[in-house]
């Protein structure tokens, strides 16, 4: 359900410098929602039109459970699951009151991480990290592996919440290993807040029930460098390391406010209240902009954020307020629940769990087109991604809804998988190619004539 963020450029070079003979084909995806966090192709020529089996360039079936969304560099697709060896509950699909399930359970489980190939979906290497009973309980639709995996080309690091952050190198050799302390979670849902890495430093944020805090460890040895406590409670929001040219800050959205740290764990800014009970999506950066969203959909407080960079101290809304000196514009009832929004050129775009779409001006907030329903759309979880001038949205059902990337609502096709292809993690999208992870499998999705 979720490398630190970076500019296009520093990734190009990094890249080239690391995969010469690659060079000409965009082959990271390195975090959750890839560079920056956007969820934006960097390549072109993702196909417009998939089915379980067209356009296929190969699919592999992935043991156990887990919502984590797969990540790439060079030829190497990382993901983690977690294998059940009793009986798991199925999942049902959509928002629903009674998923709680309070008590850890009592069967023996493996963590697992994996190293796909990335051109035939062969298994490099696959490692057990962990094995026992769970220590902590999570929601009948969670995973023990929600949290995805991060790397810099170097090492991939990770996380399974309340267990551990395990670093790896590309071969499948474990370099270290950070304990995790279970934590008890609002109604017992889990953990899902995915770590970023940046300049050798990995930031995982842990917002609990009981001591909720931003750890920052050393990226080449594991080393705890500091550790700042926070005074929120549970959420499921990933840190989003915001680089601007003034500065470098951890930015975390939680149910207290926004808070912006620096490098070290030092408070720089924050709001105070403004966002809903339960905060999900992470934030990002766009053409110089920072956009924080939090929906929760039983409050009538469910609002996006533009915020320039710049501030110092609270720079919360006054009462009546919907933008001040460094708050650009906010939409007060227009967040999502579980997706994250998504910033393509000047349009941001919003999908909503229960199956509406709606497009707003990223840079004034103005109101494109207002809530849109997608036909038998129902359920959705994962995040919207952007390629080649269509809006692409995967719901529960596994079917992919593409909309026309434009200020107006135009649904273009609908693409579906299988039966069993149930869609909670956000995909990921390395230059022609769309690797879709299911509850099932992992589909290496890229156009036919290419295969």
């Amino acid at each position: 359900m979720r490398i630190g963020n970076w500019i296009l450029g520093s990734c190009l070079s990094v890249l080239c410098s690391v995969l010469p003979s690659m060079a000409d084909d965009v082959v990271f995806w390195p975090q959750f929602r890839g560079p920056g966090a956007r969820g934006v192709a960097l390549g072109t020529g993702v196909p417009e039109v998939w089915s379980a089996t067209e356009n296929v360039a190969w699919k592999r079936d992935v043991p156990g459970r887990g919502w984590s969304s797969p990540v790439v560099w060079g030829d190497s697709v990382f993901l983690t699951t977690v294998v059940n060896t009793g009986k798991s509950e199925e999942p049902k699909k959509g928002l629903y009151f009674g998923g709680d399930r309070t008590a850890p359970p009592q069967s023996v489980h493996q963590w697992k991480v994996l190293c796909l190939d990335l051109g035939s979906g062969e298994v490099r290497w696959e490692r057990q990290v962990h094995e026992g009973q769970p220590l902590s309980s999570i929601h009948i639709k969670s995973s023990f592996a929600s949290e995805t995996a991060v790397t810099d080309g170097e090492r991939v690091c990770f996380c399974f919440g309340n267990l551990g952050i395990f670093c790896f190198d590309f071969v499948g050799n474990e370099v270290w290993r950070h304990e995790l302390a279970a934590m008890p979670m609002r109604f017992g849902w889990g953990t899902a807040a995915s770590p970023a890495l940046h300049g050798g430093r990995l930031y995982y944020c842990s917002d609990n029930e009981q001591q909720s805090s931003l750890l920052c460890l050393d990226a080449a040895t594991g080393k705890e460098l500091w550790r700042t406590a926070r005074d929120d409670r549970s959420n499921w929001s990933t840190p989003f390391v915001w680089q601007h040219e003034q500065r470098t800050e951890i930015v975390l959205a939680g149910t207290g406010g926004i808070r912006s740290y620096d490098p070290d764990g030092q408070l720089l800014w924050s709001t105070t209240g403004g966002m809903s009970s339960i905060t999900i999506a992470t934030p990002f950066a766009a053409d110089g902009l920072l956009y924080v969203s939090s929906g929760y959909v039983l409050d009538q407080q469910r609002p996006i954020y533009a915020i320039r960079p710049g501030a110092t101290g609270d720079i919360s809304l006054a009462k009546g307020e919907s933008s001040n000196e460094f708050i650009v514009w906010s939409q007060a009832k227009a967040g999502p629940y579980n997706p994250s929004t998504l910033v393509s050129g000047q349009r941001l775009f919003v999908l909503y769990d229960r199956g509406f779409f709606a497009g707003f001006d990223a840079r004034t907030g103005r109101e494109l087109f207002g809530q849109q329903r997608l036909p038998n759309g129902r359920a959705f979880t994962a995040s919207p991604w952007a390629a080649d001038g269509k809006i692409y949205c995967l719901n529960e059902d596994g079917v992919t809804f593409v909309l026309r990337d434009s200020d107006q609502y135009e649904l273009v096709r609908t693409n579906a998988l299988a039966e069993d292809d149930m869609g909670m993690a956000t995909p990921a999208i390395v230059g022609d190619r769309l690797l879709i992870r299911t509850a099932a499998r992992m589909y290496c999705i890229r156009n036919s004539q290419r295969n």
